[in-house]
């Protein structure tokens, strides 16, 4: 046989079983067919994230906001109770500090002597029991609620603020830093000519001011909401004064809190800012239920009312305005927020931190169903 027919036979032949086999593509085309269903996967649950974020921002627009309000009654006497104009100062700003803490909306200074006392205007009538401590108490908490930018404009120097500068800033999420972006800002009305047809100028602690769309009076607190859209080449922002419940309402932040007098006990119930009042009532004494084997039922505002020195009695005992004798008759609920306390007695801004905390919990729970609700927000 030939050469040429040798090898053309060798041609014709099937491969030989010793023959390499190509591993090496193999392996790289597993690879690539592991790879395009790791990709495929992954596509697939891109597609559902989507799906599942397309359906989210409906829930949250609706449930973004916080409708319920939390208000906390407690005596002006509980200054009293400091032995100093610094202590009565530092006391002061303890309560505020807990009530910031645990997003209270509203505080209700009481008087348990029943005196008519509505208003934190009037001369100061010095430091002690000669003192009107339910004043010095409302006023010390209005001045940390404020934003230190608005300060200078609404307090003007008392004997009430001499060591409010030194109390712990409350850093309530409506106290602004200068160059810190918010949908929204409290600001105060300036006295500035204005053309016709524009609104007045706000002065929000900006490096510019606000026009708003609205003429006011100077001197006036407002909330504003700030224009999404603003032109850095304009002298000033732009925004609409909306009421102070809509960053809580709509936004969703913890707007600080607003302090009222009330003369006596009864008049905190009585004097409610809301139209319906308070339909949720808590009076804490350590003759209450324990607060652990309680539920919460949905409401709209909730109050909760403290004792000063000699608890709630005292308070109903100098109220002419109650028949009762009993304070628990006057509540929905009546709490030992701290069971098994170990002290004789636990002071009035140690009983807000306590109650607010165990309280906390009965009200993420009475809202569970609502996404984001921000108790503290």
């Amino acid at each position: 046989m030939s050469a040429n027919a040798a090898s053309k036979k060798r041609k014709l032949l099937p491969s030989q079983p010793n023959e390499k086999i190509p591993w090496k593509k193999m392996r790289a085309k597993l690879k690539e067919e592991k790879k395009q269903q790791k990709e495929a996967r992954l596509i697939k649950r891109l597609e559902k994230q989507k799906l599942q974020e397309a359906e989210k921002p409906k829930q949250s627009q609706n449930n973004k906001g916080r409708a319920y309000t939390v208000s906390v009654a407690l005596p002006g006497s509980v200054l009293d109770n400091a032995q100093s104009a610094e202590l009565r100062t530092y006391l002061a700003g303890q309560i505020a500090r807990a009530c910031v803490v645990f997003s209270v909306d509203e505080i209700v200074v009481f008087d348990e002597q029943g005196e008519a006392v509505k208003s934190v205007e009037g001369e100061f009538k010095g430091v002690g029991k000669k003192g009107n401590a339910c004043i010095q108490l409302a006023r010390i908490l209005q001045y940390l609620e404020c934003p230190q930018y608005l300060r200078k404009w609404f307090f003007p120097k008392h004997q009430d603020l001499q060591y409010a500068g030194l109390l712990n800033p409350l850093d309530s999420p409506h106290h602004m830093r200068i160059d810190e972006e918010s949908e929204y800002r409290e600001g105060i009305v300036l006295d500035r000519p204005t053309k016709q047809g524009k609104g007045s100028l706000v002065n929000c602690g900006m490096r510019k001011e606000v026009r708003i769309d609205k003429q006011l009076q100077s001197g006036l607190r407002v909330t504003v909401q700030l224009s999404k859209t603003q032109t850095e080449e304009s002298k000033s922002y732009k925004g609409v004064v909306v009421a102070p419940h809509v960053p809580r309402t709509e936004g969703g932040s913890y707007w600080g809190y607003s302090v009222r007098l009330a003369s006596c006990l009864s008049a905190v119930f009585t004097e409610s800012p809301y139209k319906e009042g308070y339909d949720l009532t808590v009076g804490t004494s350590e003759k209450g239920n324990n607060i652990d084997q309680i539920t919460l039922s949905p409401f709209k505002h909730l109050l909760v009312v403290f004792g000063g020195l000699q608890g709630l009695e005292a308070s109903v005992d100098s109220d002419q305005n109650l028949d009762a004798t009993d304070p628990s008759v006057l509540f929905d609920l009546y709490l030992n927020t701290c069971p098994g306390q170990g002290s004789r007695t636990i002071r009035t801004e140690e009983a807000i931190l306590i109650s607010m905390a165990s309280l906390r919990q009965k009200i993420t729970a009475v809202f569970s169903d609502v996404s984001n609700t921000p108790f503290m927000s």
